[in-house]
C-alpha cells in the first residue's frame, strides 16, 4: 500500500497552479466559423418540411448551451460519433442515394466514405481514452488501499458493478433501444460511479456493509474519493480551464449531426450543392482533427496529476492566493465595483488598495454601501478620495455590501487600481465543558 503520511487530497488552488503549466493552444478559428455556417445550411433545410418531434429536439439541443462537466461532454461527443456513423450505413442512406445514379451521387457517396473514417478512428480514440482513465483513475486510488481482504472487496465490488451496468446496456440494446436511449443510460451509470466512489468516502450506501472493513484505510483517501466531483470542488478548476474549448467542440459536433439527420429525411428534396458538400467535409475535417487534439492533451494532464499534496504545499498555494492583489483599469468617468455577500453579523470587511501611479500623482474617490433585502441602499462609509487605503470594517447586519472605486469625475486620466478585499466571518469562541469551567 502507497503510503500517505503527511498528504491531504489535491486543492483547487493547487490545481490552479498546475494547469498553468499545461495551457491549451487555443482551437481553431474554423470551429466557430465552420459551426455557424453548418448551422446555417441546417436552418435551410428546416424550410423544406416540418419538422418531426425528433428533429425538433435535435434542434433544441444544438441551440443550446453543451453540459458543464467534462465527461459529461466527452459522452454526448461519443453518441453524436455513433449516430452520424449509425447514418452512414448503406441501409440507412436515403433511397434516392443508395441507387447512386448520377456523378454527383457518387461523388457525395466518396466524400461519406471519408467522413466516416474519420468519425470512427475519433471513436475510437475517445473509447479508449475513456477507458483507460477510468482504470488509471480506480488503480491509483487502489494503491492506497490496504493490500489485503479489504481491497479485495472492493475491487471484486467494482468488477460485479460494471457486469451489472454492461448487462444493462446489453438488455438495452436486445430490446431495440436508440442509441440516445443508450447513452442516457451510459451517463446515469456514470453518474453511479461517482456516487459510489463518494460513498466509499463516506462509508454508506452500497457500501455501508464494508464499513467494519475500512478501518485502516487512510483517512486521506477517503476524503479525496468523497469530495474529488463536488460542484464546487477541486474538478471545478478543470471545468473553468479546459471546458470551453471542449464546449465549442460539443455544439459543433451537435450542428454536423443535425444537419446530416435533417439532409437525410430531405434528401430527394433537392441534392447538395458543390460549395455545401465542401462546408461540411471541412468541418468534419476540424472537428475531428481539433477534437483528437484535445483528447491527447486532456489525457497528458490527467496522467501526471497528482490526487495527493503535502499540506505544506496545500498552505502554501492557499496563503499565495489569498495573498493575490487584482489590477483593473478604471477608465475616465467609470466606476469599479465589488460586490460582497456577508452572511453573518460581526463578520469584517477588509481592503487594501492603491493606484499604479505614473508621472502623475492621482487619486480615486472610495466608498462603501449596504444594501438590505427589500432594495434599499445605506452609505456605510463616506465617500473620500485616496491614493491608497488600507482598512476595514466590522459589519452589523448581513446581506450585500459593495465597495465602490470612483473615478467618474476625471475627464482624461484612467487608473490603475490595484486592491484586495475579503470577508471574514466572525470568531467563534469554543464553549468550555463543565470542568474547565472557573468554580
Amino acid at each position: 500500500m502507497a503510503s500517505t503520511d503527511g498528504l491531504m487530497p489535491i486543492t483547487r488552488a493547487f490545481l490552479s497552479s498546475y494547469y498553468d503549466k499545461y495551457p491549451f493552444s487555443p482551437l481553431s478559428q474554423d470551429v466557430s466559423r465552420l459551426t455557424d455556417e453548418i448551422h446555417s445550411m441546417a436552418k435551410n433545410l428546416q424550410k423544406d418540411a416540418p419538422l418531426t418531434e425528433g428533429e425538433s429536439s435535435l434542434v433544441l439541443e444544438a441551440e443550446s448551451h453543451p453540459p458543464h462537466k467534462v465527461d459529461e461532454n466527452l459522452w454526448k461527443n461519443r453518441e453524436q460519433l455513433e449516430e452520424m456513423l449509425f447514418l452512414l450505413e448503406i441501409p440507412n442512406w436515403p433511397p434516392a442515394l443508395q441507387l447512386q445514379s448520377t456523378t454527383e451521387d457518387v461523388e457525395l457517396v466518396s466524400v461519406l466514405g471519408r467522413l466516416g473514417e474519420k468519425f470512427q478512428s475519433t471513436l475510437k480514440s475517445l473509447q479508449t481514452f475513456q477507458s483507460k482513465n477510468s482504470e488509471f483513475v480506480f488503480n491509483t486510488v487502489m494503491t492506497y488501499m490496504p493490500q489485503d481482504f479489504r481491497g479485495t472487496l472492493i475491487r471484486q465490488q467494482r468488477e460485479r458493478s460494471e457486469r451489472n451496468k454492461q448487462a444493462e446496456v446489453d438488455a438495452l440494446i436486445n430490446s431495440g433501444g436508440s442509441i440516445r436511449d443508450q447513452y442516457a443510460l451510459l451517463w446515469n451509470q456514470q453518474m453511479e460511479r461517482r456516487r459510489q466512489l463518494a460513498q466509499l468516502g463516506s462509508a454508506t450506501g452500497v457500501y455501508k456493509t464494508l464499513v467494519k472493513y475500512l478501518v485502516g484505510v487512510p483517512q486521506v483517501l477517503l476524503d479525496f474519493v468523497q469530495k474529488i466531483n463536488d460542484d464546487d470542488g477541486p474538478m471545478e478548476e478543470q471545468r473553468q480551464r479546459y471546458g470551453p474549448p471542449l464546449y465549442s467542440l460539443t455544439k459543433m459536433v451537435l450542428n454536423i449531426r443535425l444537419f446530416l439527420s435533417l439532409l437525410w429525411r430531405r434528401f430527394e428534396a433537392g441534392k447538395l450543392s458543390r460549395s455545401q458538400i465542401t462546408v461540411l467535409e471541412e468541418a468534419v475535417d476540424i472537428y475531428t482533427s481539433e477534437f483528437q487534439r484535445f483528447i491527447t492533451f486532456i489525457r497528458d494532464v490527467f496522467a501526471n496529476s497528482p490526487f495527493f499534496i503535502t499540506a505544506e504545499e496545500a498552505g502554501t498555494l492557499e496563503a499565495r492566493k489569498s495573498e493575490e492583489y487584482k489590477e483593473v483599469s478604471v477608465p475616465a468617468g467609470k466606476t469599479h465595483e465589488v460586490s460582497l455577500t456577508v452572511d453573518a453579523i460581526n463578520s469584517y470587511i477588509a481592503w487594501d488598495f492603491s493606484l499604479v501611479q505614473g508621472r502623475v500623482d492621482m487619486d480615486i474617490g472610495f466608498s462603501m454601501e449596504y444594501t438590505d433585502p427589500s432594495g434599499q441602499k445605506t452609505q456605510i462609509l463616506p465617500y473620500r478620495r485616496y491614493g491608497a487605503d488600507q482598512g476595514n470594517f466590522c459589519t452589523c447586519l448581513s446581506g450585500n455590501y459593495k465597495l465602490i472605486w470612483d473615478n467618474s469625475y476625471s475627464t482624461f486620466f484612467k487608473k490603475v487600481l490595484r486592491y484586495k478585499v475579503d470577508c471574514i466571518p466572525p470568531v467563534v469562541e469554543p464553549e468550555l465543558s463543565s470542568d474547565q469551567v472557573d468554580e
